[in-house]
């Protein structure tokens, strides 16, 4: 009995391994694929498949709040709003082929200092997570959803802050209506 609890605790690590090297894997190859594109609308599609990656890091961080946060409001609202301003700003006259569609043009081509600048801040960042002494605190952790934390700390603790944000919203979206109703002539 003892060796199968044991086998199946592995096969559970093991299947945990594979899936976070899995959304590592996709937010990384986002990223790259990102900094290497020239079509605009393709930069685009691939922020969106680097966030969602970033999202699944943060449930396997137990940060389940910061990754539905992550997804509905970077990847449903900020993304999607870029993606229709890509698509909505793409002028004919600044097109010399009908391949040239979403190219970003560039007047300088000086990649040797933004490689060696990139490689240093790599090797800085490595030195200090392999130089980091990380412990864990003598509290025991606890392992539930954060998002009943927040809202019981909202709705006690930080209720007037609560309160005045949301008022705040209130009045941003008042004044954003306002503005963007057009004038009678």
């Amino acid at each position: 009995m003892h060796i199968e609890d044991l086998l199946k605790n592995i096969d559970q690590q093991l299947v945990l391994q594979i899936a976070f090297f899995t959304f590592a894997f996709i937010t990384i190859s986002g990223a790259i694929y990102l900094l290497f594109t020239r079509n605009v609308l393709y930069a685009a599609f691939s922020l969106l498949v680097t966030l969602l990656g970033v999202a699944g890091l943060y449930v396997f961080a137990g940060a389940d709040f910061l990754a539905v946060s992550q997804i509905m409001i970077y990847v449903g609202g900020v993304l999607i709003l870029m993606i229709f301003g890509i698509m909505l700003t793409n002028k004919k006259k600044d097109q010399q082929r009908s391949d040239q569609l979403n190219k970003i043009l560039v007047s300088h081509h000086n990649r040797f200092w933004v490689a060696i600048v990139a490689v240093l801040l790599f090797l800085g960042f490595l030195k200090v997570i392999f130089t980091a002494n990380f412990h864990l605190v003598g509290k025991e952790i606890h392992q539930g959803t954060t998002v009943q934390k927040l809202g019981i700390g909202l709705m006690t603790d930080y209720v007037f802050a609560f309160e005045i944000i949301g008022l705040l919203l209130l009045a941003a979206l008042i004044g954003a209506a306002y503005i963007a109703k057009k004038e009678k002539a």
